[in-house]
């Protein structure tokens, strides 16, 4: 067998090669879907149901009031709603307003209160502007979301939670700690 010759198998070979290549590729996507079907795992395509909360008890309805002050500060802090009407184990968002009427940043942190007490064990709060400290600039507004459920088991003989944020200052004037 002449160069040539084994030139021409080696390349037709390898031309082979390349076909059989490109192939597995071009059949690898379906062949994942196939598989993946098969077994079960990774439903991609698929729209899933929408989640339904069924803690939700439609049978009551608990007020839950909101107000804010500001310990020392010259902050202007309130909630944009006084109350609302919820159902236990609903999702509900409600934002709050501070403003730093103050000429330098200030860093605060809220703190919230309930009343009556046992409330607290029974609010969740999923989001909430008191996590964290919040540092305003002079003049800075912000609006502040608080995301929370009451929870079910809740006692029946509690129909109204208040909810009291208070900022305190926790570092010096200018946001330096």
């Amino acid at each position: 067998m002449t160069l040539r010759e084994q030139n021409r198998k080696l390349f037709a070979r390898l031309a082979l090669v390349a076909v059989a290549m490109f192939g597995f590729g071009y059949a690898l996507v379906p062949l994942y879907y196939r598989v993946c079907a098969a077994l079960g795992i990774n439903a991609l395509g698929e729209v899933a149901a929408q989640p339904r909360n069924s803690q939700v008890d439609l049978a009551r309805k608990v007020t839950i009031e909101f107000d804010a002050n500001a310990h020392g500060l010259a902050f202007h802090f309130r909630p944009l709603v006084n109350h609302i009407d919820v159902h236990p184990g609903e999702l509900a968002t409600v934002e709050y307003e501070v403003r730093n009427d103050q000429p330098v940043a200030v860093t605060a942190q809220a703190v919230p209160s309930y009343g009556p007490a046992i409330a607290g064990e029974y609010f969740k709060k999923l989001e909430c502007f008191c996590f964290s400290q919040q540092t305003l600039g002079p003049g800075e507004r912000r609006r502040m979301p608080v995301v929370f459920v009451v929870d079910p088991k809740l006692p029946k003989d509690v129909t109204s939670i208040a909810i009291s944020y208070t900022f305190f200052e926790v570092a010096g004037r200018g946001g330096k700690g």
